[in-house]
């Protein structure tokens, strides 16, 4: 090729407006739409060029990525006469960076326009992730139309193919289920610790350098030592995915007790502070109910400020 693909954009918030401002940052030319004129305004800013809609929006794009909050969200935008799909040229690919219900994919992938490609690519890593290029991104699709984006995506972070179309949304849901379980687990093993006597402080730096060591020990608990338990993720998106999780769930032929608990966990979190609420307040509610305090002094650093 001898110039860069024609993105277009649609789904500007927490992670969508960083990683599209990731695209335009890397040179590539960016229609971006948006309902919320404030994230958008931020990514014109930028150099990306407003689209007047969706379809308009996808009529641009020799690549159409959307980054929505749910599913019912992305058949919203896509589907139907007068849906943002119709509007993709041939040749064109659409890249559902939504961590997605496979079966609302699958039947847009049947809907597209002949010569659309389809491709899901959720991604994992946060807002500081996605503000700093450090996303995993899970994409499904042929083997020619991931070649196809690669060099793109990379702009964003390391790019995993995991197979055909919809296992980037079952990697990504896997991952999601082990963070659930971790995020719900840690309230459990703090509190355990200072109910016995054990310094926070102390408590965190053993877990660091044990076999109890992870992701959420690292990255989230700050956000529970600072008191603000990350509002850049809310309770009803965890619940979303965990009800996605548990759809892919049916296909194992066990119980798969760890994933139960950790659902009810954070329903039992968003019924006492409300769905809105930031997605660590399943420890919380540990908190509250124990009578214990989480909080630790320390320059914590939102990380979607890092």
């Amino acid at each position: 090729m001898t110039s860069l693909p024609h993105i277009g954009f649609i789904g500007l918030g927490n992670m969508g407006g960083p990683m599209c401002l990731r695209l335009l940052a890397a040179g590539y030319a960016v229609t971006a739409f948006d309902l919320d004129r404030d994230a958008l305004g931020k990514v014109i800013a930028a150099g990306a060029a407003a689209a007047s809609s969706a379809r308009d929006c996808a009529a641009r794009a020799d690549v159409f990525l959307t980054s929505l909050p749910r599913p019912d969200h992305v058949e919203s935008v896509m589907a139907g006469e007068k849906g943002a799909l119709r509007s993709l040229r041939k040749g064109s690919i659409w890249i559902d960076l939504t961590t997605n219900r496979n079966e609302l994919l699958l039947r847009l992938a049947e809907q597209a326009p002949a010569g659309v490609s389809v491709m899901d690519c959720p991604v994992t890593g946060a807002v500081d992730g996605a503000r700093n290029g450090n996303l995993t991104l899970f994409a499904g699709g042929s083997k020619a139309s991931f070649e196809r984006v690669e060099p793109i995506l990379e702009n964003l972070g390391m790019v995993v193919h995991c197979g055909g179309l919809g296992t980037g949304n079952v990697v990504k849901l896997v991952t999601n289920q082990l963070w659930f379980i971790s995020a719900a687990a840690i309230g459990e093993g703090f509190a355990t610790g200072l109910a016995n006597g054990v310094e926070l402080g102390t408590l965190w730096r053993a877990i660091q350098n044990s076999v109890g060591d992870s992701f959420v020990v690292r990255h989230d608990a700050p956000s529970i030592f600072a008191g603000h338990y990350d509002p850049s993720f809310s309770l009803d998106l965890c619940l979303k995915d965990l009800r996605l999780i548990q759809e892919l769930n049916r296909n194992v032929q066990a119980a798969l007790p760890m994933t139960t608990a950790a659902e009810g966990a954070f329903a039992l979190a968003a019924s006492r502070y409300g769905a809105g609420a930031a997605e660590l307040h399943v420890v919380k509610r540990i908190e509250d109910d124990a009578g214990l305090s989480m909080r630790l002094a320390g320059d914590w650093v939102p990380h979607w400020e890092k």
